[in-house]
């Protein structure tokens, strides 16, 4: 068996494919509610094919970077499964893990935990990794450490678990270039730093990105990093913008084709941005990416996030969204797509507080409208969003929920799914106290009862479109779902007595010793 100097891995929630549906990923980021823990993780993490040496056919498209980076500076580095870490650690030097939520600090894991006062299932196996035999007899012989991803920020408030589990480095922003370094100090046993944050101006440029080496989970390529528009809440507009070039997505695609994976889903914080000007949606290398990608005869094409504003901008500049779904749909036979949105708040005064950039080019007084309008040009183009709101944003008042809850009664004719989160204070508001503790309020109530009324309403609906080639996962998505409204329709009065008690009480997240 060869030998793997740098063993890169992460836990069951995330090595898995989520049987090629992304968005059952976010089941991940609860409990299990209705039924054996083992069957949740069937449904939303199942373990993905591996090689003979415990490779996996796709794994997260963050560690393909980082395997790219070292094998591309000559390093002997491999994504393992992390059912197969015993292969490998007892003769690695260093270990190393990125992940998306570590602890269950993000939106929408905070949530969940809040109101169930159980533990997601992200955060128990995250834990259940690091307390691993092959992961604690690597560390009892020395074996380096080292953490990274996008909630590396969040170790800063875990020092004991980052001590008790031997942590050597968290590396916290883009690590394709500082990794590298990183990796050949380890080789050379020399002292490592605790902490490293790599910073807006020492962030990697387009050709220090190195193209991915193997599949990405459900053929995840990136298209653009950083955003433009400068929430508050979001650490992705402290980096800065780049457009990836076409040559490269493409590259990346035929890397998954040439592993069997037939879909392209496209990444960025919001694909309509791709080549714009500034937040103006251009039509010319939105066309020539969508040309390009499907000119590389994938299956199915895919995005992951897109803003609601860009939606209203493009479309009214030259129907530019009916035009890319005509392509994708003629070019690929599919019926429709699904995508990540934000919504955040229906309150035009918050949006102007907090978000101002979020509406444009239109001004934050209008942001309701922008919703709605957005809503019903996807509806009329087969996009089906599924879009967040955040409670407890800074200077939230009565009356912001209160324009929220009218902004949800004039969204219920679109098909959609609609997720309340709790405000996290990432961006600019990351040293905020809020970070690691937060109330339900009873003004809360009722827009996230809003919520789960119309998810329940669309979600059948949605999940037999999305699960059309997948009858057993279908079957018992379907069996959750009636599950959930026969508890909502039993326990409507229990449910909202919980909802209320959890705005009695204050939920911090605790140490896992606790």
């Amino acid at each position: 068996m060869p030998s793997i100097d740098f063993v890169i891995t992460v836990d069951r929630t995330m090595m898995t494919n989520h049987h090629g549906k992304e968005f059952l990923g976010f089941m991940t980021t609860a409990p299990a509610v209705g039924m054996p823990e083992w069957l949740w993780m069937w449904i939303c993490a199942p373990k993905p094919r591996v090689d003979e040496l415990g490779r996996p056919l796709e794994a997260p498209y963050g560690l393909r970077k980082i395997e790219a980076a070292l094998k591309r500076a000559g390093f002997r580095a491999e994504i393992i499964d992390p059912d197969e870490l015993d292969k490998h650690l007892p003769h690695a030097k260093a270990l190393m893990i990125g992940h998306h939520d570590f602890f269950a600090f993000c939106a929408p894991s905070n949530v969940w935990w809040a109101v169930t006062k159980r533990e997601p299932v992200n955060r128990k196996y995250f834990i259940k990794l690091m307390e691993s035999k092959p992961v604690r007899k690597f560390k009892e012989r020395g074996g380096k450490i080292v953490i990274g991803g996008p909630a590396a920020w969040q170790w800063l408030h875990v020092e004991d678990l980052w001590d008790r589990w031997g942590v050597d480095i968290v590396i916290d922003g883009e690590a394709e270039k500082v990794i590298v370094d990183v990796a050949q100090k380890i080789l050379n046993d020399e002292p490592l730093p605790r902490y490293i944050y790599v910073a807006p101006h020492e962030v990697p440029s387009i050709e220090e990105i190195p193209s991915i080496m193997g599949a990405s989970v459900n053929g995840l390529v990136e298209i653009m990093r950083g955003c433009p528009r400068g929430c508050r809440f979001c650490s992705v507009t402290l980096r800065p913008l780049r457009y990836i070039p076409i040559d490269k997505i493409v590259e990346e695609i035929e890397v998954n084709k040439k592993f069997g994976i037939d879909h392209a889903l496209l990444h960025s914080e919001d694909i309509l941005l791709y080549g714009a000007y500034g937040v103006v949606p251009r039509e010319d290398p939105l066309i020539k990416l969508h040309e390009a990608v499907i000119s590389t005869g994938v299956g199915t094409v895919g995005w992951s996030h897109v803003s609601l504003a860009a939606t209203v901008a493009a479309q009214r500049e030259g129907k530019i969204v009916t035009k890319i779904m005509d392509l994708i749909k003629s070019g690929t036979g599919q019926k429709f797509i699904g995508v990540q949105t934000g919504i955040e708040t229906g309150s035009p005064r918050l949006a102007k507080i907090i978000m101002p950039g979020k509406s444009a080019p239109y001004p934050p007084d209008k942001w309701p409208e922008i919703v709605e309008e957005a809503f019903r040009i996807m509806t009329e183009n087969d996009i089906i969003p599924a879009a967040t709101l955040i409670l407890n944003l800074p200077e939230e008042k009565r009356e912001d929920l209160d324009a929220t809850v009218k902004l949800l009664e004039r969204l219920r004719e679109y098909p959609s799914l609609i997720v309340p989160m709790y405000f996290v204070p990432m961006g600019v508001l990351k040293n905020k106290k809020a970070l690691l503790s937060f109330s339900i309020k009873p003004e809360h109530v009722d827009v996230m009862w809003m919520c789960l009324e119309h998810s329940l309403y669309w979600a059948p609906r949605l999940a037999s479109m999305y699960l059309a080639e997948n009858p057993v996962v279908k079957l018992a998505i379907r069996l959750f779902l009636k599950f959930v409204e026969w508890k909502k329709r039993s326990l409507e009065r229990k449910v909202r007595e919980i909802l209320e008690e959890a705005c009695r009480g204050k939920y911090m997240h605790k140490p896992v010793n606790e």
